[in-house]
């Protein structure tokens, strides 16, 4: 019997497994590329060591991709296959309870079970780590927030990963709407933690929520080599960086990171990034033949890792892709396989419900809006809009479908939803001059020139401003 740093007890691991396990969990958060194989190693030492068992599991799961899944879900067959479950820890039951739960496709109940975990065991950083993962993918913003709130107070300021564990609180208090706070803790956290790249990413989460965009590329700009080096994190926070350029009016500079970061992402994690950046740029009139290169690129990463369904946040960007490719014929293929997909019952499996209730209505309005049917745009995403979150992601990825719906809402000439769109927008951002030229787009529609003047001014000294 050994101990991990944080003092938990662990059964069947040597010496140098349990310190692979602790070195890997260390990557895990730090978002390092060195986790995997840390991982490995512990396994390599002591082959039905639970924990890291458990561990690689979730590595595989957490990645969204079809293959790390299938991968995973046979080693930690063997794994359960070669032991006595009776003769594991308590917590080390648990956690393989939570994690095969994910295996079989039901994202709550493992996120339940993690929870369970970590009221006995508040200092578990695993699960802690893929809790607040599960809580991501299923969009849930509570569970974000009080899932590390719960667990704060029995970490100590002189631990290793309590900056951590604040940078994932900030994170869940900018998901629940706690602006203030959240941009507090995340500046905490990565006064304790320099290199903390999720923490660095709630404060920029924190920014964009409020259209601070000059704050936002100023944080980026002073923590560079922070963030941008020695993490899998860099491609989604170039992301951000570039949601940052693209409401300053700089698709120049938009595009040449995309070109010099995004363009040759491999993961679905950086795929989606890619297309949700051309699809934003899309939607807000930049040249077609400019993106087209960029498109069809795009679109041919995606059909290997959306051949069979596993999570519907994921189908949504492929569609973009596919749609913003001319690639009509490949989106309505991929719907069709998620409209069969639908009509098997397949009890707690979590996307299911995801692409019934959410998935196939966006994937469906992209290709709309594609086809320039933009009535259907709105008929499709206005009714789900405030539940959008269910299939997961953060409120910043989830805008795309929301500027999708307001964009559709002005092309067809819906000006009262378009005015009350641009209205809610303005109230929660009213720095962003994105939000300003909605409004301008707007009072033009409703024959308002002097309101559509002011409001154009107003972009543009929020833009000069910063």
């Amino acid at each position: 019997m050994t101990t991990d740093q944080h003092g938990l007890a662990m059964s069947g691991a040597s010496g140098a497994a349990a310190r692979h396990y602790d070195r890997a969990i260390d990557a895990l958060l730090h978002f390092r590329v060195e986790v995997d194989a840390e991982a490995n190693a512990a396994l390599e030492e002591s082959p039905d060591f639970p924990m890291g068992n458990v561990l690689a599991a979730y590595l595989g799961l957490l990645t969204t991709e079809v293959e790390d899944a299938r991968t995973a879900r046979v080693r930690l067959g063997a794994f359960r296959r070669r032991i006595d479950e009776s003769s594991l820890l308590p917590r080390e039951r648990a956690h393989l309870a939570a994690v095969q739960a994910l295996l079989d496709g039901d994202f709550l109940t493992c996120g339940a079970l993690l929870g369970e975990i970590a009221v006995a065991h508040p200092r578990d950083a695993l699960a802690l780590a893929a809790g607040h993962q599960i809580d991501f993918f299923t969009g849930d913003a509570r569970s974000l927030r009080d899932r590390i709130g719960g667990a704060l107070s029995a970490w100590r300021e002189d631990d290793p990963h309590f900056g951590h564990l604040l940078g994932m609180y900030a994170f869940g208090l900018e998901e629940a709407g706690h602006y203030d706070r959240s941009e507090e803790v995340g500046l905490r956290a990565v006064e304790l933690n320099a290199r903390d790249v999720w923490g660095i990413h709630a404060v920029v989460h924190t920014y964009e929520m409020q259209g601070r965009f000059g704050d936002g590329l100023r944080y980026l700009d002073a923590r560079l080599p922070d963030w941008s080096t020695g993490t899998f994190f860099n491609i989604h926070t170039w992301w951000h960086y570039c949601l940052y350029a693209l409401e300053a009016g700089d698709v120049g500079r938009v595009l040449a990171i995309y070109d010099s970061a995004l363009a040759d992402g491999q993961s679905c994690m950086e795929l989606l990034d890619a297309a949700a950046l051309l699809w934003r740029l899309h939607l807000e009139g930049s040249e077609q033949p400019e993106l087209d290169e960029r498109w069809r690129a795009l679109a041919d990463a995606w059909p290997v890792r959306v051949a069979e369904p596993f999570y519907a946040f994921n189908d949504m960007h492929a569609v973009m892709s596919y749609v913003g490719a001319g690639r009509m014929g490949d989106a309505e293929k991929l719907i069709a396989s998620r409209e069969a997909y639908v009509l098997e019952p397949r009890p707690g499996v979590t996307n299911r419900d995801m692409t019934l209730r959410v998935g196939l209505p966006v994937c469906r309005a992209i290709v709309a809006f594609g086809r320039g049917d933009y009535a259907s745009v709105v008929d499709l995403l206005y009714p789900i809009r405030h539940r959008v979150n269910e299939f997961g992601g953060s409120h910043a990825q989830r805008d795309a479908v929301q500027k999708t719906l307001l964009e559709a809402a002005l092309r067809a000439g819906a000006r009262d939803v378009a005015r009350v769109l641009v209205s809610e927008r303005i109230g929660v951002r009213p720095c962003s001059p994105y939000n300003w030229l909605k409004q301008a787009a707007v009072a033009d529609a409703l024959g308002d020139r002097a309101a559509a003047a002011a409001a154009r001014v107003r972009a543009d000294e929020l833009v000069r401003a910063f």
